[in-house]
């Protein structure tokens, strides 16, 4: 079977940056393929054979390394795919098939890979956010399909449906089948813009719509329950407790908003800052319970204003998913010794502060702003799992006029 490996080419001067390469080996014959980045050479290490991020590197550089290792990583995943359908076939080949397989991808009508080299360009572009998405989605797929991928041109209603069917065996809920369905459904929509296979409809007989979901607010007493908790001997689960308390002071700040918070966010008084999901500007009025929380913190070989990204030489993406996988976990056992019917995680503060705000009769139209909503539509949608008080009120003096 034929390998592939990465390589790198140090320049033969010392201070100009050196070249990455892939190398494919099969039956002795090797061919290299240039993927046209550059690199110096400490920011590789040659045993591990893989990109390292110096001490002291700048945010764009580390940016660009960080991209850099994921397409990496992307292009030797794609490589291993064409070698296993080549050994498929029992034919023979060379290195040189496998090269120039790579180097066409589309030629080989592959959904899978047609997908990967998308969320490629996606890393390449700096849209990290859409390519973590479209991998989510794809590695779904890809648990569907087994080994094989399936031609662009063989991509119909029947293939939806079976997916959709493999999806509900597997236990999951009609939203999560709904945002792998549209997450497919995006990446087909490329290949079909891209004249690689004619529009098929192959999602006019599954689910892509979104279901209210499911209650999760949680009330005010039960906010000044978490609020009032002695976690001093669990340090961890303290922190948890804080990023949710500091998510519900700052009307619901998403998980992922909070993490990139920096000190310069901060000025007289007022907190300012750019939602990650939609790119609006937002500010808040810094109060006391706010503070309290940085002041337990020492932050100051950092600039954020929270200490969740904390080494600036190691991926800030990273340690954000990390660290949000690590409170929302704490969070959900804290939620359990509570007795909460629902899990808890950071999202459940957002929701809670909306449907506060809501039962303290705080007008739609604000209740829209201080979320950072694009419409009262939004948040129409938003709220309307959140309180069925009314109704529950009105069905019970039905009953009780039976």
């Amino acid at each position: 079977m034929a390998t592939v490996k990465v390589k790198f080419r140090a320049s033969t001067i010392p201070t100009k940056e050196g070249t990455v390469f892939y190398q494919v080996i099969h039956n002795r014959v090797a061919r290299q393929v240039n993927t046209g980045h550059k690199l110096y050479s400490y920011e590789w290490n040659t045993p591990c054979t893989e990109i390292v991020f110096p001490p002291g590197i700048e945010d764009a550089r580390r940016n660009y390394l960080t991209s850099l290792k994921d397409a990496l990583h992307e292009d030797i995943h794609r490589f291993k795919s064409i070698i296993l359908r080549l050994e498929r076939t029992g034919e023979n080949y060379t290195a040189e098939d496998v090269v120039n397989q790579y180097l066409t991808p589309s030629n080989t009508g592959g959904f899978m890979a047609f997908a990967r080299d998308i969320i490629w360009q996606l890393k390449q572009i700096g849209k990290f956010r859409t390519a973590e998405r479209y991998t989510t989605v794809i590695n779904s797929f890809e648990r569907f399909l087994g080994e094989n991928d399936v031609h662009l041109d063989d991509f119909d209603s029947n293939l939806m449906v079976r997916y959709e069917n493999f999806l509900k065996s597997s236990g999951v809920c009609p939203n999560t089948s709904s945002f792998y369905m549209r997450g497919i459904r995006a990446i087909y929509n490329r290949a079909v813009e891209k004249e690689l296979t004619l529009q098929r409809s192959p999602f006019k007989h599954v689910y892509t719509g979104i279901d209210k979901t499911v209650k999760r607010a949680v009330p005010l007493k039960i906010i000044r329950q978490i609020r009032d908790l002695d976690l001093t001997i669990f340090p961890v689960t303290d922190f948890a407790r804080d990023i949710f308390m500091f998510s519900f002071y700052t009307r619901g700040m998403s998980f992922i908003d909070i993490a990139y918070l920096k000190k310069k966010n901060l000025q007289n008084g007022i907190l300012s800052y750019r939602r990650q999901k939609t790119g609006q500007l937002l500010f808040i009025k810094w109060e006391r319970p706010m503070q309290e929380i940085i002041d337990k913190y020492d932050t100051s070989d950092t600039p954020y204003l929270l200490p969740i990204i904390k080494d600036m030489n190691m991926d800030e993406r990273r340690q954000y998913k990390n660290a949000a996988h690590l409170v929302n976990d704490k969070l959900r056992k804290l939620g359990e010794k509570l007795g909460l019917a629902i899990p808890l995680t950071t999202y459940v503060a957002r929701h809670a502060w909306a449907s506060i705000a809501k039962s303290k009769n705080v007008p739609l139209g604000t209740i829209s702003e201080a979320m950072g909503h694009d419409s009262e539509k939004t948040t129409r949608i938003y709220l309307a799992s959140l309180d069925t008080s009314a109704v529950d009120k009105a069905n019970s003096q039905i009953l009780k006029a039976l």
